[in-house]
């Protein structure tokens, strides 16, 4: 699972400031929900391609984190594909295919897929103490009503720093459990949730663990929250953070365009 990873490498998006990562990863969320139209769907993917090239991630390490959301992208096709109703293309017994079924499926999972490939751009290239600033400088207007942002903000980025190395402890839990006999891919449902039980209790038991370590390590450090904090490297907006910006304004006014225009639309 890529998402919640840094990769480390020397990029123009690796470089940009973190709110316009932010800015930009929300500007794609909305984007892949408004499109309705071939074209737009060429522009966002000539824009992921864009986006992944300036990252200098590889796109094998990236495609990787897709292997963990597969279970996930079947059970939501097949709603879209089964629950859809509309014209009938294939009957299968109680079950019916659809032309709507058919299409919603398709790009319901086309927009998962581009919805975590997007996503882990953002987290590949920005390190958990940038991403805690950004979200807290995005979110600071939102003090002034009392919202405690400082402290939306670290928890969000310690959740996901925590999804890889959960993932990884239920590996290394899986494995062990593997070695003494524990089978989790045999038998029907409901010996499969049972075979889970060994690899569930373990992993709740280390999550939490590691989470009160976390938190006598921030106690030790005097951690009492954001107010009165100052930071050792502030965010400054550069040139590059300002074209940005307009480039993903571009980006967003191009799709609104493409989204009204006539002809076939999905």
């Amino acid at each position: 699972m890529t998402l919640g990873q840094y990769y480390p490498a020397d990029s123009f998006i690796h470089k940009l400031d973190p709110r316009v990562k932010l800015f930009e990863t929300l500007v794609f969320i909305i984007v892949l929900f408004l499109v309705n139209h071939p074209i737009g769907y060429i522009l966002v993917t000539a824009w992921t391609i864009f986006i992944i090239a300036l990252s200098k991630v590889p796109v094998s390490f990236m495609l990787r984190g897709l292997r963990g959301i597969v279970v996930l992208l079947v059970i939501a096709g097949l709603f879209n594909l089964f629950l859809t109703p509309g014209n009938a293309l294939l009957t299968l017994g109680p079950l019916v295919i659809s032309d709507a079924g058919l299409q919603n499926a398709i790009l319901m999972t086309v927009r998962m897929i581009f919805l975590i490939v997007g996503s882990s751009v953002m987290t590949l290239t920005t390190t958990p103490n940038q991403l805690t600033d950004g979200l807290e400088s995005a979110l600071h207007p939102l003090s002034k009503l009392k919202v405690p942002v400082h402290e939306i903000a670290m928890m969000m980025s310690i959740a996901l720093r925590f999804i890889p190395i959960l993932i990884e402890e239920t590996d290394k839990i899986m494995k062990a459990q593997m070695a003494r006999g524990a089978d989790f891919e045999q038998g029907n449902i409901i010996r499969r949730a049972k075979n889970m039980i060994p690899l569930l209790v373990p992993l709740f038991v280390s999550a939490f663990r590691r989470a009160n370590d976390l938190a006598l390590a921030m106690e030790a450090r005097c951690y009492n929250g954001g107010e009165g904090r100052t930071k050792m490297k502030p965010l400054v907006y550069d040139r590059r953070d300002y074209i940005s910006y307009v480039v993903i304004c571009l980006f967003l006014a191009v799709l609104i365009a493409v989204h009204f225009m006539p002809g076939i639309t999905f």
